[in-house]
């Protein structure tokens, strides 16, 4: 990968209201609020990197059945959780919109209320 994708999930995660890095099993993960919001990994599932994020009711499926090869169900975080592949070919845009869609859903409602203000 030319790319850290390490220093590309920082930077979406901290660039959104109250977003915090700590470490999760000695490896970078974010939170909103003591809420895991992204979680990275070089060894879930094993051989691959990947992080895994909330989304809403469904789209994990979706996502999984439609595009195997780029999105899985992560070992942990929930039934509704998606995780993305980052030793494929990576849309950051998508990411982006992914984690940003993530951050809504767990956030608390002032703080998601910042991310439509100009």
């Amino acid at each position: 990968m030319a790319d850290d994708p390490v220093r590309r999930l920082r930077e979406l995660c901290l660039s959104l209201p109250e977003v915090t890095e700590r470490l999760n099993h000695g490896e970078p993960a974010w939170a909103v609020r003591g809420k895991a919001l992204v979680t990275f990994s070089e060894r879930k599932p094993a051989g691959r990197v990947g992080f895994w994020c909330p989304s809403p009711p469904g789209e994990t499926e979706a996502l999984v059945a439609e595009q195997p090869e780029r999105f899985f169900r992560p070992p942990f975080g929930g039934r509704d959780w998606l995780g993305v592949y980052l030793d494929v070919p990576v849309d950051w845009t998508e990411a982006r919109e992914l984690i940003v869609e993530a951050y809504r859903l767990i956030a608390p409602k002032k703080l998601v209320a910042q991310l439509d203000q100009p």
